[in-house]
């Protein structure tokens, strides 16, 4: 099954009309995708949520509940392989089966746990069957908008979709919680199924779409181990490609562990918040994300989307280093706001970046990588879970903030085409 891509037409391109929302009124077939990626990001948001609540109840365990997490995350490391069959199959009928994996994973759970509670072991298989479904579709459903909507509205198409999964992170823990307290785990299990199904039914109008051949079809297709280390070579040969996957990767080793593991810990010891302030101040980083979005969205095809990311991104570390310092707890909810904001440039732009500077032919793979150098996190949580043991969260979020500070003002000297990249 050689891959194909949708037909790309004039219209099924967006034309171009200025503002925030361009790609969404001007492609329907991006309109589709993102209605789609909505509830699928929803229902895993809420389904994790559920799923590691059920862990921590049913074994009171800190640790067994970090296990969760790691088979959760666990997939994104076949992030490579994931790439190769973004340039190899047919990127929709990936997407429709990643939907259908999620949701016959998250009805066949939710059954279990209707009938009686399930035992640790099957929820860590339905945590592991969720990040399958969601990480290896990673490289398709990013390149796919890409094929949708063209280089010109490819950063606006990215920061839309950045949007969705800021909303869905937000409301997603906070619908899973809420619909636990309301009507019980099983039902809130259900439920997040359920978005699985809107996913699905989202994507129909692109299956129902022509789609072209690609180069090539009807050839002998390569080997996965010959298109995969193929692929890495042409990458790795785009100076300014690896330069984008060398900010993804040291960006999820110094700082985004920090935030998705010890909050609470700032939460706590640095501002003496409870539970719920701690809420309040993810909350203010998840708006501020949206804010960051929508601001990149308005800029539509704008020029300086090279320095807006290595820049945008030192600066949202140097945000982090204050952060860090503070113990006013006004002060800490504006910089966190702050740092949402900021965040959208880096994670908006590596993704529209990496497909700009990557030959058509393996931007899956390209993809792939970038899910891979994600994937990371999970490895990296421990090793400055270590140094915080002993330096103190503060201490060690600090001086991560300012290593990545030294490392992009050294890629902006030896790099300076990273910079001034335009999109061009």
């Amino acid at each position: 099954m050689p891959r194909q891509n949708p037909k790309v037409t004039s219209e099924s391109r967006a034309p171009g009309r200025p503002g925030p929302l361009a790609s969404l009124r001007g492609s329907k077939g991006f309109r589709a995708l993102w209605i789609s990626n909505v509830f699928f990001f929803g229902g895993a948001w809420t389904q994790t949520m559920v799923l590691g609540w059920l862990v921590f109840e049913t074994t009171h365990s800190e640790f067994l509940l970090a296990v969760f997490t790691s088979a959760r995350l666990a997939p994104m490391l076949l992030g490579p392989f994931a790439g190769v069959l973004s340039d190899r199959y047919d990127r929709i009928r990936l997407l429709t089966f990643a939907c259908s994996w999620a949701l016959g994973a998250a009805t066949v759970v939710a059954a279990l746990q209707s009938v009686h509670q399930v035992p640790y072991w099957v929820l860590v298989l339905g945590g592991f069957a969720t990040g399958l479904a969601q990480s290896p579709s990673q490289p398709a459903r990013s390149a796919l908008v890409l094929d949708l909507v063209g280089r010109g509205s490819l950063s606006n198409a990215n920061a839309l979709n950045a949007m969705a999964m800021n909303m869905t992170q937000v409301v997603g823990p906070a619908l899973g919680g809420a619909m636990i307290s309301a009507f019980g785990a099983s039902a809130a299990l259900w439920i997040s199924g359920a978005w699985y199904a809107v996913s699905l039914l989202a994507l129909r109008p692109l299956r129902r779409a022509h789609r072209a051949p690609v180069a090539g079809h009807g050839a002998a297709p390569e080997p996965v181990s010959t298109m995969l280390t193929s692929g890495l070579r042409s990458i790795l040969r785009s100076r300014l490609t690896a330069a984008v996957l060398a900010v993804t990767l040291a960006a999820n080793v110094l700082l985004w562990p920090i935030h998705q593991a010890f909050m609470p810990v700032f939460a706590k010891e640095s501002l003496g918040l409870d539970a719920d302030g701690l809420g309040w101040l993810l909350t203010c980083g998840g708006i501020g994300g949206l804010a960051g979005s929508l601001a990149i969205a308005a800029l539509g095809d704008f020029r300086f989307k090279g320095a807006l990311f290595v820049f945008g991104t030192a600066a949202w570390a140097a945000l982090w280093s204050l952060f860090a310092l503070s113990h006013q707890v006004a002060l800490s909810f504006v910089l966190m706001a702050a740092i949402g904001v900021l965040s959208a440039s880096f994670g908006v732009l590596q993704t529209t970046l990496l497909l700009m500077t990557t030959d058509p032919s393996v931007q899956g793979r390209a993809l792939g990588v970038q899910e891979l150098a994600i994937g990371v996190m999970p490895v990296s949580s421990l090793g400055l879970g270590v140094a915080a043991q002993y330096a103190g969260v503060a201490t060690t979020t600090f001086l991560s903030a300012l290593l990545l500070i030294a490392f992009l003002v050294l890629l902006a000297l030896r790099m300076p085409g990273l910079p001034r990249y335009s999109g061009n």
